[in-house]
């Protein structure tokens, strides 16, 4: 049984980033189930409002989302980072914003629906999508990617050193019989790797980057990043709370680069008027504390970065 519930990550940790004043409007662009719209909620009076967003319809449709449309202040709309600023705009909402709320990763209801394919402990199909109105399932992309390309997913988007073993591995699978579900791919990954973590599956990696390559995840927080400081009015927030390295670093990137108001290459001349910084970075990155990691295990590699909309 799938739980339709999703425990937030840094909860007290969030609502303090975001600086949540009653009266004005806000964003949550990863509904999830709902946890982080919740608490944000039970801040807001009267002229407050919260717009979520969700790409995956299981979310758009689920039990948390049908209770907290009971509240006025609150709509949840399906779609992307992307297409974060033409929603905001379509309601009159540019540049009047004071909290962008990004929880990126995958939910615990995601993980624990074996049919979803998001988890290699659990046998389902090889889905992966994270809108599976669209798009192409990671069975459907296996049977056809070439070995080369393959072991470049796993490298660039998994981080994972074993990339060609594993890529080789899985083109000679498939020669044999079409590589279905989450365990049959899990067991080939566990054996072309030579060596492991003892505490991390062998499959973490790879599960890790082709999920992010089919739903194009880097390119959505990339621009959903540049979507929400438009967005923002001055003063506004941008919280976001990332899973791993390869996220992080993005966001990292993108508020020292708001901060600095913009990249030159070293030694040109520019004029102090060039620099038009729009973010000031809020405190220092937060990761769980130790009680969070013992009750919630999926937080542990939790990062949560905040920044603040200049003038």
């Amino acid at each position: 049984m799938v739980r339709d519930e999703h425990s937030p990550v840094m909860p007290e940790e969030t609502i303090q980033a975001l600086a949540i004043k009653a009266e004005e409007i806000y964003i949550d662009c990863t509904f999830g189930r709902g946890g982080h719209s919740r608490l944000i909620l039970k801040r807001l009076e009267n002229t407050g409002r919260l717009l979520a967003l969700d790409r995956d319809d299981q979310a758009i449709h689920s039990r948390s989302a049908d209770e907290l449309r009971k509240d006025p202040k609150f709509e949840l709309e399906k779609g992307t980072l992307m297409a974060l600023g033409s929603m905001i705009g379509a309601r009159g909402w540019s540049a009047k914003v004071a909290g962008v709320l990004m929880d990126l990763g995958v939910s615990s209801p995601q993980l624990d629906d074996a049919d979803r394919g998001f988890s290699f402990l659990k046998d389902g199909p090889l889905d992966m999508r994270m809108d599976t109105s669209t798009g192409m399932t990671a069975e459907q992309w296996l049977e056809t990617v070439s070995e080369g390309r393959l072991a470049e997913v796993l490298k660039t988007f998994g981080e994972e050193r074993f990339s060609h073993r594993i890529a080789r591995a899985i083109v000679a699978a498939r020669a044999a019989r079409p590589i279905k579900t989450t365990l049959q791919l899990a067991g080939l990954i566990e054996t072309a790797v030579p060596s492991h973590d003892p505490n991390k599956h062998p499959a973490t990696r790879t599960f890790q980057a082709i999920r992010i390559f089919l739903n194009r995840e880097l390119e959505e927080l990339q621009a959903g990043l540049d979507e929400a400081v438009k967005v923002l009015k001055p003063g506004g927030r941008l919280v976001v709370i990332s899973f791993h390295s390869l996220e992080d670093r993005i966001v990292k990137r993108f508020i020292r680069r708001e901060a600095r108001g913009g990249d030159f290459p070293a030694g040109l001349p520019v004029n102090s008027t060039a620099y038009r910084p729009r973010l000031r970075p809020v405190g220092r990155a937060i990761r769980p504390a130790r009680s969070e990691i013992a009750a919630n295990p999926r937080a542990r590699s939790a990062i949560l970065r905040a920044a603040e909309r200049l003038a």
